[in-house]
């Protein structure tokens, strides 16, 4: 069915919009959001919302068209429709497999059979469609009562474990060990944040949130991956796109970066350290770690090696990073960064951290060291011998090859 997309809604009276309302719903159906279908059938977004929460136009309670009313269309839909039913039903009593169900109707086999488990006849076990139909129909109105709500034993537990300040987990765990063979004294833990934040469901009382961690009065939303804004303004090179030579350390010239950091955040330092040789850097940074900053040490650091031993640099998600552009610009080397809570992916950079933490332990200033002390710690780290280079040192093997 195709539809005219208006430019502009025009009041013709409560009898002249049924088509339209049978538009809406249809679209909707379809999986088509309502701001778009509004838009499409050219009537206001609260009209939609009207026909959708089942009030008539004129505001009066009443009964909107439902959903299963519109005729089945042939385009891909969020919900499993009557006729999708009927299919499955069919190709049920003809023996067929699930997954062969699914491939048929384009959809998850887990989607399928969590619709014959939930919706077929509690009695018999078969599956009817039309009865299927209903059930769904009856599961779908929203808000529902929350199970906390409705279990006066189960409320009073978790009130109790809340004032305790157990967390929701822990007040999970207890409620199945106390209860193993009631199932319905079993929630989850986001059962009971949503019995604290969500607003009007009055499950809990609201100044146990008080008890949690966090001591939130209101949820912190989340976004999904695909809504976040880009970290910097350049966009992030990741390490899988990392050439291969790097990985086997075979060819040198390859560094991995991080700062280390003082106390209450106010100083820190850079470190360096290349792949093959276990050569360590340190960057001085007396005036702060702003990107900025941390930009013009990197570019003054790498600017004193020869180029075939400055290919390229990995480090992770910091924000000191967020000049790594104008960097590359500048020295022409390449950046590649870290996935978020990967620091085994920079592996000889965090255990290059840990050594340096013998000379610059945690909580103390480190704006007190100037660069000659950088100098001379490096040194050392450098004049070690190393297992993992057959006991030869940083240095040595790094004058081997400055040599060749």
């Amino acid at each position: 069915m195709d539809f005219e997309i208006r430019d502009r809604s025009v009041n013709r009276g409560r009898r002249s919009l049924t088509e339209e309302r049978r538009a809406y719903l249809q679209l909707m159906q379809q999986g088509v959001s309502s701001r778009e279908a509004c838009r499409i059938v050219g009537i206001n977004l609260r009209t939609g919302k009207r026909w959708r929460n089942g009030r008539a136009p004129s505001g009066r309670t009443g009964r909107a068209l439902p959903l299963t009313a519109v005729a089945p269309s042939s385009g891909p839909s969020r919900f499993l429709r009557e006729a999708d039913r009927i299919h499955i039903a069919d190709r049920l009593r003809e023996k067929a497999a699930i997954r062969t169900i699914a491939a048929e109707l384009g959809r998850s086999p887990s989607t399928v059979s969590r619709e014959i488990r939930r919706n077929r006849h509690p009695g018999n076990g078969q599956y009817r469609p039309h009865a299927a139909q209903a059930r769904a129909d009856a599961r779908r109105p929203r808000p529902k009562p929350g199970k906390i709500g409705q279990n006066p034993v189960l409320q009073d537990f978790v009130q109790d474990g809340l004032d305790l300040k157990w967390s929701p987990e822990q007040i999970c765990e207890s409620l199945r060990r106390t209860f193993p063979d009631r199932p319905e004294m079993h929630v989850v833990h986001e059962t009971i944040y949503q019995a604290l934040y969500v607003q009007g469901r009055g499950e809990l009382r609201r100044e146990l949130a008080r008890a949690l961690r966090l001591g939130r009065a209101r949820r912190t939303p989340r976004r999904q991956a695909q809504q976040r804004q880009p970290r910097f303004t350049t966009p992030m090179v990741m390490i899988s796109e990392r050439p291969a030579e790097v990985e086997d350390r075979a060819v040198p010239g390859h560094w991995e970066g991080d700062l280390i950091i003082g106390k209450d955040n106010g100083s820190a330092i850079g470190t360096l350290v290349e792949r093959a040789t276990r050569y360590v850097m340190l960057l001085h940074l007396p005036d702060g770690r702003s990107a900025e900053h941390v930009r013009d040490a990197l570019v003054e650091t790498v600017q004193t090696l020869p180029a075939h031993l400055v290919r390229s640099l990995t480090w992770d998600q910091g924000s000191e990073m967020a000049a790594h552009g104008s960097f590359t610009h500048a020295t022409d080397i390449p950046v590649y960064f870290c996935d978020p809570a990967s620091p085994r992916q920079r592996g000889s950079n965090e255990n290059t951290n840990g050594l340096l933490r013998q000379y610059f332990p945690k909580g103390t200033d480190l704006s007190v060291h100037g660069r000659d002390h950088l100098d001379a710690v490096a040194a050392q780290l450098n004049g070690r011998p190393r297992k993992t280079l057959g006991w030869e040192t940083p240095a040595e093997r790094l004058h081997k090859l400055l040599a060749a």
